[in-house]
């Protein structure tokens, strides 16, 4: 007996082994310390929503039509890059005629994004091919700043720092070789981007290495868009020279990350029985016996947050100027304040360079960097087209210290106080 059954597990294994090999070599098979169930991989990929790759994403294209690229029209960026400051809110009176809200006020939530002043240190051209866009030169500006060196590097303290030593010698004698480059553009492409970086060091979020991206030129012809970028090189561009008020513009930006989450705060499902065996936040059933596997469309735990999303259609409200003390008053509420509230803004702090307002709420936590972009629609609805007169800003402290508005008025309402003295 004690042979014979030595003998069939020896089968069995030698079976099953053989059974693997086949398995292995036949294509995509998870190994054996991945699962312990031979089962391959487009079977159980499951609806995977990944991380984002990189904090600042970038957009996945620019306004394309012919009313965005006019030729007609003056050459234009058509992005930016601002931090999420925080949140706020307004009161304004509704403008829509026929509406039974037409001239009544509403309270809505507003967004604050500081938006310093980017610099211009590149210009890349594009070809137009039948598998999409391919790059064909790159010119880069003679001198870079370290904020935008920083990017190139890893360990910025530990490197010799020698990024763009040598390119920089092409600007000797004239820049011949630059103005080659410059008029292939001009010859052969059909889209322009300019290569802009964020001066990351007027925003204090605790990070010396600016963030980069290129950015669409609209308007002109190429020769236009070419000479444009040229003339800005290493200057500066403003956000009220891109957006202005009462426009519709695309948010795009990476959400806040939760890490791994359960199903039900993943996905919202509702909460087994109390008296359930093994678990109450779970999927009960999760498919069928055939098709024998689980589909992509069944509710799974995996990443939560941190992804790639892009918000459009969010208003302009206001664009405001560095410097500004009074940007948070109205034609209606004469107070003199800045948009900061009182103990400035939570995990951020105090807004001190050009900011803009836009309606709702904005994608990820505070300090964190969002591209505005153009809209890629061409808006014919009412609530698009309105014009926006704000009667009220908020900036109480979002801390929970009190509805005042401003430092004096606090100090009027609670009057000389026992530290005040004691100072």
């Amino acid at each position: 007996m004690d042979g014979g059954a030595d003998g069939w597990m020896d089968e069995w294994s030698d079976g099953w082994m053989a059974a693997n090999q086949l398995f292995v070599a036949c294509g995509p098979w998870r190994s054996v310390q991945e699962t312990s169930l031979k089962v391959p991989l487009h079977l159980v990929q499951g609806l995977r929503i990944p991380k984002s790759p990189q904090v600042r994403t970038p957009p996945y294209g620019f306004p394309w039509f012919p009313a965005a690229d006019d030729p007609t029209k003056p050459v234009h960026l058509t992005a930016f890059l601002g931090y999420k400051a925080g949140m706020t809110h307004i009161v304004r009176d509704l403008d829509r005629p026929g509406s039974k809200m037409h001239k009544k006020e509403v309270v809505e939530a507003v967004s604050i994004i500081e938006t310093p002043p980017m610099v211009i240190v590149g210009v890349v051209g594009y070809v137009e091919t039948p598998r999409g866009l391919r790059s064909l030169a790159t010119v880069w500006a003679e001198h870079l700043s370290d904020e935008v060196k920083r990017r190139f590097y890893k360990n910025w303290y530990r490197s010799k720092k020698k990024a763009f030593t040598k390119y920089a010698k092409k600007y000797a004698d004239g820049g011949k070789p630059i103005a080659q480059q410059l008029e292939r553009i001009k010859k052969y492409c059909q889209v322009v981007r300019v290569i802009a970086h964020t001066q990351i060091r007027k925003v204090k979020i605790g990070q010396k290495k600016a963030h980069v991206m290129e950015i669409q030129l609209n308007g002109g012809s190429v020769a236009d868009k070419v000479n444009w970028a040229k003339e800005h090189f290493e200057k500066t561009v403003d956000v009220n020279s891109i957006f202005e008020q009462d426009e519709m513009i695309d948010i795009i930006g990476v959400t806040k990350g939760h890490g791994f989450e359960g199903v039900t705060h993943r996905w919202g499902t509702k909460k087994l029985p109390r008296k359930t065996h093994k678990g109450l936040r779970k999927v009960a059933c999760i498919g069928a016996w055939h098709p024998s596997r689980v589909m992509y469309s069944v509710p799974r735990a995996g990443q939560d947050g941190y992804h790639h999303r892009t918000e459009m259609n969010k208003k302009i409200y206001r664009v405001g100027k560095a410097g500004d003390k009074n940007s948070g008053a109205t034609e209606y509420d004469l107070t003199q304040k800045d948009i900061t509230p009182l103990g400035g803004f939570p995990h951020y702090g105090i807004v001190n360079e050009d900011w803009i307002m836009v309606k709702g709420s904005t994608p990820g936590v505070k300090k964190r960097v969002l591209t505005l972009r153009k809209s890629l629609l061409v808006h014919t609805k009412r609530s698009a087209l309105e014009k926006v007169q704000l009667k009220f800003v908020d900036t109480s402290s979002k801390f929970g210290h009190g509805r005042f508005q401003t430092v004096s008025e606090k100090a009027s309402f609670f009057g000389t106080r026992k530290k005040d003295l004691q100072a």
